[in-house]
């Protein structure tokens, strides 16, 4: 109705005299111009529309006609003021553009209407915009149709009565009462809050509710809060966090509405900006008493502005005190509660704990009678027997005992029946699955005469503990046995290479100068070998005992294995076919005879358990320990160095055995038994172990692990041979506290056209060296009484930096000795003692790095 415009009213004439004592709205329709809608002048009204019109006018009620097909609006006073904000631009409007909010509505009542139906409706509820914003609202609706001259509907005429107040009234009557039903039978506070905080929430449209208590320090408590469309803010709030804003307007005691919190100016920044952090544009904060003192607070938020009406503020405060004293009562019943179950426990107290002693007990309880049977059992003797209670009392307690138990259980339970006093013993009670549990019994006669109580307790697991407690006794026994054996065997291996260093040294100059008949050097050259003989295996004896003397490096496992396939393969024989498989693999950390020592005595091992023939298997891979992976292994990297054949394999027993000295399968004369011991005490020398994979008829697999080293393999070949040494080489200081060694070793010398000078001990030496000896090389034993040989090699370098020294030793105890001194090993024979000394005074290249960017520069 943009068009439609208002003119100075006039006297009525004649063709307004039907709006005559109209009120209000009379002179608003004469002052329209209606030339504009469907409806036309005034003048040319039909008689029907001017009746109807003049009768709502003078109508108290409020009253509406729709008339035409487009239900232009007309109405009086009274409908003036149902229509609020809407009023005067509804006059003349059509019904659909006046009230676009409930359009579908009117469509309906205009089709009803205009076709000559009636419609009633009590307590409507519809939304309308009276005052720019949704508003419910509740009506009785009466519509009926208005005839024209010909008797024919023409428009519909409304009569309505707002019953908005009536109705509110009533469902807010039932919400409370509701609210208070439901909080009657809750017993805790978060029920209570909870439960009023939805509700309330939900009833109000509203995006957040809660109930939280005040403390005195001014912390704000939510213990659980209604969201719609929010996030929860349960925990604990300052008050001070807010600003003081809000907290200044706590303390009036008056509840705090404010429709629109960032248009509010009243408020300080810090609150607006807390509120905005929380998702608060509007609220209602009603303060809850108790006497003078806040105690708590009832808080309805919206997300957005609101204008909160007075019945919803009116609301929020009912709620609140009914909150507040259901959270009261709810308080004093509790503490009741407590007071009764606190009685209820005192009596009690004794009957309970012997329930739970009974039900909680580990050991089995039970009261049996000398009848043979059980009258009741605790929980516990299904827990460790698995039989269920009706069980246990339909059987006899005898037959659940292991039958070679039985009589003396049975005999164990007459005595305490005749003596009248406890007795304990032992037996073996079966468990569902068929096995057997060890329990201790203490039994003790009830004053009936016909009964007893009986204490059972497991001992299977203390058993087993002791047990493997015993297990574990017999290894360390069995360890503390082999590591006496091979302190024994190491001393004894070297009292040996002391014994055989003459031997050797003496037997190895006659067959060097061609001494005797040709008998006589055949016999010289038996007992050399034999002597040799006897020099493997004090070696073997010290690789057991870990005490051989080792030069560990990193070694290339690869390389080794591929240098060593040919002479295995050669030993092995044509009827064992070889296979390597390798990884990989980083340099081990080894002593590279001692590997290949070890890698031939393995692959003869295993051809000795193929006599027909089969395949070995050389393998090589790279592998990362953790705690517990492989027995006897620290965590770290290791080389697994693997040997595995197709023969006999071993059983459990011999694969135990394996590795103790001096135990063989092969029979008597055909081995000393210390290959296996050997490559074992190798490998734990150098910080690695030893493990056997065997079972009878499927083969052994023996693997060497050892230790990732850092040093990388050198790639230079192997020393070659010595050269002949020149004419004369100068003075060599011998030190040796065994006569016939040093006698031994000092023709060796002389032989190598050395001038010797001998010395009993370090001591001498020195005292010789202080004299002013100047020899070119001195040549020392490592242990000997007083000053060690390696305790000489360090004071030398301080006073004789230049001069060479040479270890020698039949002993690995090493620990003294620094690793850049040479060493050799006893018994030794004259080109061995010769390689030492070459090896020992001849210059060594060393590349040192250029210090720019050039090659290296090469000091000799």
């Amino acid at each position: 109705m943009s068009d439609l415009h208002s003119v100075e009213p006039r006297p009525l004439d004649r063709d307004l005299a039907f709006l005559a004592g109209g009120g209000d709205c009379a002179g608003l329709i004469a002052a329209l111009d209606w030339n504009a809608t469907p409806l036309g002048p005034i003048a040319h009204w039909p008689q029907s529309l001017k009746t109807a019109t003049a009768m709502l006018l003078r109508s108290p009620v409020p009253i509406v006609m729709l008339w035409g097909e487009d239900g232009v609006m007309l109405y009086n006073d009274a409908y003036s003021v149902f229509a609020g904000g809407r009023h005067p631009q509804l006059l003349g409007s059509n019904v659909r553009e006046g009230w676009p909010e409930v359009a579908d509505f009117n469509d309906h009542v205009m089709r009803v209407g205009l076709a000559g139906g009636t419609l009633r409706y009590q307590d409507q509820e519809l939304t309308l915009h009276r005052h720019g914003r949704p508003e419910q609202v509740w009506m009785d609706l009466d519509y009926s149709p208005v005839l024209d001259e010909r008797g024919e509907p023409a428009g519909v005429i409304c009569i309505l009565a707002e019953t908005t107040d009536r109705v509110t009234n009533t469902r807010r009557t039932q919400f409370l009462l509701s609210l208070a039903d439901a909080l009657r039978p809750l017993t805790t506070r978060n029920d209570i809050m909870a439960l009023a905080a939805e509700r309330l929430g939900k009833w109000l449209n509203a995006n957040r509710a809660f109930y939280a208590e005040i403390s005195s320090d001014m912390v704000m408590r939510i213990d659980c809060d209604y969201c719609d469309g929010v996030q929860s803010l349960a925990g604990a709030h300052s008050l001070a966090s807010f600003g003081s804003g809000l907290l200044d307007a706590y303390r009036t005691g008056a509840p705090v509405v404010v429709p629109d919190i960032p248009g509010n100016m009243q408020l300080c920044e810090a609150t607006r900006a807390a509120l905005a952090e929380r998702r608060v544009a509007a609220f209602i904060d009603v303060l809850l008493f108790d006497e003078t003192e806040w105690v708590g607070v009832l808080a309805v938020q919206s997300a957005t502005p609101r204008a909160w009406t007075p019945a919803e503020e009116s609301l929020v405060q009912e709620v609140g005190e009914r909150v507040k004293n259901a959270v009261e009562r709810a308080r004093a019943e509790e503490d009741l509660r407590r007071l009764n179950e606190t009685l209820e426990e005192q009596v009690a107290t004794r009957s309970a704990e012997r329930d739970r002693l009974w039900n909680l007990s580990q050991d089995m309880l039970a009261r049996a009678g000398y009848d043979g049977m059980m009258s009741a059992v605790s929980p516990a003797w299904s827990r460790v027997l698995g039989w269920s209670e009706a069980e246990l009392l339909s059987r006899g307690y005898a037959r659940f005992m292991h039958p070679e138990d039985e009589p003396h259980t049975l005999a164990a339970i007459a005595q305490m029946a005749a003596t009248h006093r406890p007795n304990r013993f032992e037996n073996r009670i079966a468990t569902s699955t068929g096995e057997w549990k060890h329990v201790e019994w203490t039994v003790a006669p009830e004053a009936d005469g016909q009964n007893f109580v009986a204490v059972g307790r497991d001992l299977t697991e203390a058993k087993e503990r002791e047990a493997d407690l015993e297990i574990a006794r017999e290894a360390l026994r069995q360890s503390q046995k082999m590591e006496a054996m091979g302190s024994l065997t190491g001393g004894v291996a070297h009292d040996f290479n002391n014994l055989l260093t003459p031997i050797i040294g003496s037997l190895d100059m006659l067959v060097r100068k061609n001494v005797g008949t040709e008998r006589e050097r055949r016999l010289i050259e038996g007992a050399l070998q034999s002597a040799e003989r006897a020099k493997m295996l004090v070696q073997r004896l010290l690789a057991f005992a870990r005490r051989q003397p080792l030069q560990p490096t990193g070694v290339d496992v690869a390389r080794v294995i591929d240098s060593m396939t040919g002479l295995i393969a050669s030993t092995l024989g044509p009827t064992i076919v070889v296979e390597v498989r390798l990884d990989e693999l980083p340099p081990a950390h080894a002593d590279l005879n001692q590997l290949e020592m070890a890698l031939l005595n393995l692959a003869v091992n295993a051809r000795d358990a193929m006599p027909e023939g089969g395949t070995l298997t050389i393998a090589a891979s790279r592998r990362t320990i953790r705690p517990g992976d492989v027995p006897g292994l620290a965590r770290g990297h290791y080389v697994r160095l693997s040997v595995g054949d197709t023969g006999c394999g071993m059983d459990e027993a011999t694969a135990r055995r394996a590795i103790e000295p001096f135990f063989s399968t092969k029979g008597i004369g055909k081995g000393t038994g210390l290959g296996l011991s050997m490559v074992h005490g190798l490998t734990a020398q150098l910080g690695g172990g030893l493990t056997i994979d065997s079972a009878p008829g499927k083969g052994t697999t023996l693997s060497l692990w050892l230790p990732v080293s850092s040093v990388v393999p050198s790639d230079e070949e192997r020393p070659a041979d010595p050269q002949p040494a020149p004419t004369r080489l100068g003075t060599a200081l011998l030190i040796d506290d065994e006569d016939l060694v040093r006698m031994s070793t000092a023709h060796m010398l002389a032989d190598l056209s050395y001038n010797v000078v001998e010395a009993a001990s370090a001591e001498e030496a020195l005292t010789m060296l202080d004299a002013g000896l100047t020899p070119d090389v001195l040549i020392t034993d490592h242990l000997m009484p007083g000053m060690s040989g390696a305790d000489l090699a360090r004071r030398l370098k301080r006073t004789h930096p230049t001069l060479p020294v040479l270890i020698v030793s039949g002993y690995a105890d090493e620990d003294g000795i620094d690793a850049d001194v040479p060493r050799l090993t006893k018994p030794f024979r004259n080109a061995e003692l010769e390689l030492s000394l070459v090896a020992l005074t001849t210059p060594a290249i060393i590349v040192e790095p250029a210090q720019s960017l050039g090659a290296g520069r090469v000091t000799i």
